[in-house]
């Protein structure tokens, strides 16, 4: 019988939440311990969510011996730095996405997982999900003729203005927050790196952008283009576009346990429906495959460093008004 690892969560953020569920329900993990800034926060958050330990900081739950995977859901300016601390104190790590804000903290990460021997990977949720892999399988059939468009868009409303989500300096702004998902869908259809990228935002009261427009090209031809925002309604889909046929996907990045999507192909509209499981829980069962059974990452850091590279030289294009080469 495989051993338990033992998670810790490194915040009380939100997203936690979503976690805690598949954290509970896999055989192979044992949620142990929750970190907060305050003692009396850790405390609560602890009795809420029946965690047996609370830490008051950060510091004291890496030095605890027993925690096998810290969970960094930390803002996305404390990626780097909390996960390389982590991976220093002879922890495996799943950091939230983006997995950093720079190309050097990506490899400064990559270098220090290497070092200490631990799994690093980067919480993508969706890419674990059995529609995503349904829908690759598809695209790689070679049913949609030669791919030629891939459009998407995740969007949602703010309602809280002076969010983390929106201060330029914390990492915020809608591309970093959910325009990195169509970023990554894309670029994980094609199967490359997109060559060229330009975009166009509408700047939020943070510095950072409310909304992100974005076109990518891939040097086999295939186009890309996507929306952002904090200040539309909540979409979040994709439609890939070939020479035969068209594949729809109305929930691309957070589907169900069960999911639908659309293969149309002239006047006919086939729906095809997929079972799957937590949408989380792939993620975490990701982890311990490559912990307990050595299996390779879905989600490499190769990939996360493409995927960085993409939204630094859609940020880039803002300020030069120019495409950018990548």
């Amino acid at each position: 019988m495989e051993r338990q690892l033992n998670w810790g969560l490194l915040s009380t953020a939100k997203i936690n939440q979503a976690l805690i569920k598949p954290l509970n329900a896999s055989k192979r993990t044992r949620l142990l311990a929750i970190a907060s800034r305050s003692q009396s926060s850790a405390d609560a958050y602890a009795r809420e969510n029946k965690i047996p330990r609370a830490y008051g900081s950060y510091e004291t739950l890496l030095a605890d011996p027993e925690i096998d995977v810290i969970y960094n859901s930390l803002p996305n300016n404390l990626h780097a730095e909390w996960t390389i601390k982590a991976l220093r104190a002879g922890k495996h790590v799943l950091c939230e996405k983006p997995i950093a804000l720079s190309l050097a903290e990506v490899d400064e990460m990559a270098s220090v997982a290497k070092e200490t021997g631990k799994i690093l990977a980067e919480a993508f949720m969706y890419r674990h999900h059995a529609q995503t892999l349904k829908v690759k399988e598809i695209v790689d059939s070679g049913a949609l003729g030669k791919l030629q468009f891939i459009k998407g868009a995740f969007t949602f409303t703010l309602t809280r203005e002076g969010n983390y989500r929106q201060i330029k300096e914390m990492g915020g702004g809608s591309i970093w927050d959910v325009g990195c998902y169509p970023i990554s869908y894309a670029r994980t259809i094609v199967g490359e790196e997109p060559v060229e990228v330009f975009g166009w935002q509408i700047e939020g009261p943070g510095g950072s952008d409310d909304s992100f427009i974005g076109q990518m090209r891939f040097a086999n031809g295939v186009h890309a283009q996507f929306d952002s925002g904090f200040k539309s309604p909540s979409r979040s889909y994709i439609e890939i576009v070939g020479s035969d046929a068209v594949l729809k996907i109305p929930s691309a990045f957070k589907p169900g346990v069960k999911s639908d999507v659309f293969f149309v192909k002239g006047e006919k509209e086939e729906k095809i429906n997929i079972s799957g499981t937590n949408l989380y829980l792939g993620e975490v069962e990701d982890m311990c495959d490559s912990i307990l059974l050595n299996k390779p990452q879905r989600i490499t850091l190769g990939d996360s460093r493409g995927n960085i590279a993409a939204i630094l030289g859609f940020l880039n294009s803002i300020h030069t008004k120019m495409p950018v080469f990548l």
